[in-house]
């Protein structure tokens, strides 16, 4: 038997070395004590593993349901912005009351100067506007009457724009 244990090893056993007499049964006593702590190391990682498992799995599910209330999310911005822009549209296409009474106030204006044409500024001046205001009324007075105004360059200043009356 000691021979066997001397053909396992690596290295080789001198005659002058002490020979160790082992039974059968001391030796697998002995494996079994160093297997023991392997054994219970490995159990120990297989649930670690089970639970790293677990965890992962969880993990999928809540990135899954995050990534749908975001899909929700972008699909509702969508819808949002699309009713906006409609809005806006509609709001550009319907010229309101107070951009209808400011436009048929230029028309009363222009009417009742003498050259018919007056500046931006002047306009401005008369309705107590700003410009954006101001261009806003413009454009419903000339979809309203489509060829019966003008814009033209203010005599004297290029920069400065004029609204002209031109004769029916």
């Amino acid at each position: 038997m000691i021979e066997a244990l001397h053909s396992i090893n690596a290295f080789p056993v001198s005659p002058s070395e002490q020979t160790i007499s082992i039974s059968l049964a001391d030796l697998r006593q002995i494996i079994n004590e160093a297997i023991q702590p392997l054994q219970a190391r490995i159990e120990s990682l297989e649930g670690a593993l089970d639970s790293q498992r677990a965890e992962s799995a969880a993990l999928r599910a809540a990135v899954s349901s995050q990534e749908r209330e975001h899909d929700k999310l972008i699909e509702n911005q969508l819808i949002q912005l699309r009713l906006i822009h409609e809005l806006k549209e509609k709001a550009k296409r319907n010229p309101g009351k107070t951009e209808l009474s400011r436009a048929e106030k230029i028309e009363r204006y222009l009417a009742a100067r003498p050259d018919h044409k007056a500046t931006f500024e002047t306009l401005r001046g008369h309705l107590g506007i700003d410009k954006d205001l101001l261009n806003d009324a413009i454009k419903t007075l000339m979809a309203s009457s489509p060829g019966r105004y003008g814009i033209a360059r203010a005599p004297g200043d290029k920069r400065k724009r004029a609204l002209i009356m031109l004769p029916k």
